[in-house]
C-alpha cells in the first residue's frame, strides 16, 4: 500500500466533488492492535472551492448499526455537511466493518475496547498529521461510549483531544435480568452462536454489529460488572478527564434516558463541561428523540447552531437563556 502517510499505511482511495463539497476518502491500516488485517476508513470533507488552508478539525464518531452516513447523506445533507460548509475540517471514521472499512479477520470478536484502545489513537493521530492541528470530537450513542472509554482508561487525552462531545451517551441504564448470573450465563451461551446482530432485521439501522459488542455490554451490566475491561476501569478514569467536555441528552430518548447521559457527565472530572437537554421543558420546540437529535429538520434548526458555538469557544455557555441551560460547570 503507497502511504500519505509518515505513521502507517494510508492510501487516499477516493477524492470527488461533491456539488459545493469536496471528499476525501482515507484508508488506514495501522497494525497497532492484535489483528493486523485492520483496516479503517475515514471520510475528510471540506469546502470544494475553499482555501488550501483547512479550519479546525472535528472528527464524528457514529454509533451503532450505523456509519458516515449518519452524518453526510449522499445528497450533502447532515451535521457533518453542515460544519464542512461553515469551514471546519470534517473527518468521518468508520468503525471496523461498517462503511467502507472492510470486516477484520476477527470481526465477530470485536469490542468497544478495540476501538478505544488501538482504533481511536490511530485515528486522531492521522487527523492531527493531516491538519496540523489538535481535533475536536464528537460521538453519537455508541461513538460517544467508544470515545468515553478511550478518555476513561487514558488512550487519549489532551495531546490529542482539544474538546469531547457526548450525545445520546450513558452506561448506567439498568438491565435488572442480567444482574442474575444464571440469565446472564444462558444469554452469553445463546449470542455465542451467532457472528453479528443485523441491524436491518432488528430495524435499527443499515450495519450489522459484531457479536463481540453484545457480549461485552453483557459484562459490563452484569452483576459484578463495570465500564471498563479486564485491565483498567474507563468509569473511574472518567474522573481524570480535564479536556472540555460537552453531554447532550434529548427528553424523548427511550433507550439512552437523560438521567442516565447526565451520570456519565457528573462522572467527567472536567472542570469546563457542559450539560444540555433537548426539550420542550427547556425551551426547544421539540422533544428530540435518540437518532432526532441529530438527524432531523428540528436538529439543523436548533442544534447544529449549538454544536458549531461550542466548537468556536468550549468555555462560554452555549445557552444565553439560563433557564434553558441545563448544566453549565
Amino acid at each position: 500500500m503507497q502511504s500519505s502517510s509518515k505513521l502507517f499505511p494510508v492510501a487516499l482511495i477516493s477524492a470527488e466533488r461533491r456539488g459545493d463539497l469536496s471528499e476525501d476518502v482515507y484508508r488506514l491500516k495501522p497494525g497497532n492492535s492484535p489483528d493486523y488485517s485492520v483496516e479503517l476508513a475515514i471520510t475528510r470533507l471540506g469546502l470544494a472551492d475553499g482555501s488550501e488552508v483547512r479550519g479546525i478539525p472535528v472528527i464524528l464518531l457514529h454509533g451503532s448499526f450505523s456509519n458516515r452516513r449518519f452524518w453526510y447523506s449522499p445528497k450533502g445533507l447532515g451535521l457533518g455537511a453542515y460544519l464542512a460548509r461553515l469551514g471546519f475540517d470534517v473527518w468521518i471514521p468508520e468503525m471496523r466493518g461498517h462503511g467502507l472499512s472492510q470486516r477484520n479477520h476477527d470481526y465477530r470478536k470485536n469490542r468497544v475496547a478495540d476501538y478505544a484502545r488501538y482504533d481511536l489513537p490511530a485515528i486522531g493521530a492521522f487527523v492531527r498529521e493531516q491538519s496540523g492541528q489538535v481535533p475536536h470530537w464528537i460521538g453519537h450513542s455508541l461513538g460517544g461510549i467508544t470515545l468515553a472509554a478511550a478518555l476513561g482508561g487514558h488512550y487519549l487525552g489532551e495531546p490529542a483531544v482539544a474538546s469531547a462531545a457526548f450525545f445520546g451517551t450513558q452506561v448506567s441504564r439498568t438491565y435488572w435480568p442480567l444482574k442474575i448470573p444464571p440469565v446472564e450465563w444462558s444469554g452469553r451461551f445463546i449470542l455465542k452462536r451467532f457472528a453479528q446482530l443485523s441491524g436491518s432485521r432488528l430495524k435499527r439501522g443499515p450495519e450489522d454489529e459484531p457479536i463481540g459488542l453484545a457480549l461485552e455490554s453483557m459484562r459490563w451490566y452484569g452483576l459484578f460488572g463495570r465500564f471498563g475491561d479486564a485491565e483498567k476501569n474507563w468509569w473511574a478514569g472518567l474522573a481524570d478527564v480535564r479536556v472540555p467536555v460537552l453531554a447532550v441528552s434529548a427528553a424523548g430518548d427511550q433507550q439512552d434516558p437523560t438521567w442516565a447521559c447526565r451520570k456519565l457527565f457528573e462522572q467527567i472530572g472536567s472542570e469546563h463541561k457542559q450539560f444540555v437537554c433537548l426539550g420542550r421543558e427547556q425551551g426547544f420546540n421539540d422533544n428530540f428523540g435518540h437518532v432526532e437529535m441529530l438527524v432531523s429538520k428540528a436538529a439543523h434548526a436548533e442544534v447544529w447552531p449549538l454544536v458549531a458555538r461550542w466548537l468556536a469557544d468550549q468555555h462560554e455557555p452555549l445557552l444565553a437563556d439560563p433557564s434553558r441551560l441545563a448544566e453549565a460547570v
